[in-house]
């Protein structure tokens, strides 16, 4: 079975046992009302768990002001830890092992989804083109040197709140356009403090907040995801893969559990393109465990494990619409296709927890 499916063959990241590397990536999912996590999602995430696999949640906010999104789950509140932990009981009960991804989307939201319709908070007073993606975008305003903290802080109590609702660690989302991403890319941080300009200005606030959350709750409980290369939502870098470098070997000082970087390939939201770029030179700068995002299948996930690419491989579609990957994986079985219309409606059982599991 290892030179067949590599993707198959356990895995020690730092203290847990993972039976194979075949990963539950973060899906937004939009089926958290009222940003609370609903018992429909007991289903969802045990349906998908198997002893020794890692899963990884849909992305958390760490406040009321990080949302963008309809629906979307919190981690701020006593309620949300408690709505978590039947959740997180589900997929312990099989053996999974359970992070809690942890964001804030900055710029990347409207009035709408903001405490009293106030401005979202970001690196900066630079907006996302309004209409990008089908949504309109309020303008954004610049967080005030003092303010940082208090984000920090949020990060801080949410990876605190994930522990205590059962969590095995957390996932910080540095990626995909969001808050980090903002201040992380030259495209968006115009800022003249120390929290912008120079690379490691620009990282700053990436590294305060991994290094106050291992302090919280231990670096061998945080993970972190980073998208360098990608332009997700006008948030992109003129020179992505010294970021990607310099985050890698800055992340080694906290001792982190794991890196998780979105490929290269995935250029755009959802699409794939040729790149001369490679997240290689990332994993070996880094000291834990690798984790690699981006459109994989499973005989490229295979090559990736066989060639050190990756320690492991995240899935995304293709996860959703088969709950049995690795199963389906193992006896070389067909897979569901998934079925893009129904990825963000709300509804708590259609393109959630009805996609059917193999008949053996």
């Amino acid at each position: 079975m290892a030179l067949t499916n590599p993707l198959l063959t356990p895995y020690k990241m730092g203290t847990f046992s993972l039976s194979h590397r075949v990963v539950l990536a973060p899906l937004t999912r939009n089926r958290s009302y009222g940003n609370m996590p609903q018992p429909h999602a007991i289903l969802y995430y045990s349906q998908r768990a198997t002893e020794g696999g890692l899963l990884i949640t849909e992305a958390t906010g760490v406040s009321d002001t990080a949302q963008g999104y309809p629906e979307t789950p919190g981690i701020w509140t006593k309620e949300q830890i408690e709505a978590w932990k039947p959740i997180v009981n589900a997929v312990h009960k099989k053996g999974g092992i359970f992070f809690c991804q942890i964001w804030h989307v900055g710029r990347v939201s409207s009035y709408a989804y903001q405490p009293n319709g106030e401005a979202p908070i970001s690196s900066t007073d630079k907006g996302i083109t309004p209409g990008l993606d089908g949504e309109y975008w309020s303008p954004p305003r610049r967080l005030r040197t003092e303010e940082i903290p208090a984000l920090i802080n949020d990060f801080r109590l949410a990876a605190r709140n994930a522990i205590d609702a059962g969590f095995d660690g957390v996932e910080i989302h540095g990626a995909n356009g969001y808050i980090i991403d903002q201040f992380l890319k030259d495209q968006v941080n115009d800022r003249t403090d120390h929290y912008g300009g120079t690379l490691e200005n620009r990282c700053r606030l990436a590294l305060e907040i991994v290094e106050a959350v291992a302090n919280e709750i231990g670096g061998d409980k945080v993970g972190i995801r980073l998208s360098t290369f990608a332009n997700y939502l006008e948030c992109g870098d003129s020179n992505p893969e010294a970021l990607g470098l310099y985050m890698a070997n800055a992340l080694n000082k906290y001792g982190i559990l794991y890196l998780h970087v979105v490929e290269p390939r995935m250029v755009k939201h959802g699409s794939e393109g040729e790149t001369p770029y490679s997240t290689l030179p990332m994993k070996k700068a880094f000291n834990g465990t690798f984790i690699s995002a981006g459109g994989y299948k499973k005989d490229d996930g295979n090559k990736a494990v066989a060639g050190e690419k990756a320690d492991l491989i995240a899935f995304g579609r293709l996860f959703l619409a088969n709950p049995d990957l690795p199963k389906r994986f193992e006896l070389h079985a067909d897979l569901n296709k998934y079925n893009r219309s129904t990825f963000y409606i709300p509804d708590p059982v259609v393109g959630y927890t009805d996609y059917p599991f193999l008949e053996v």
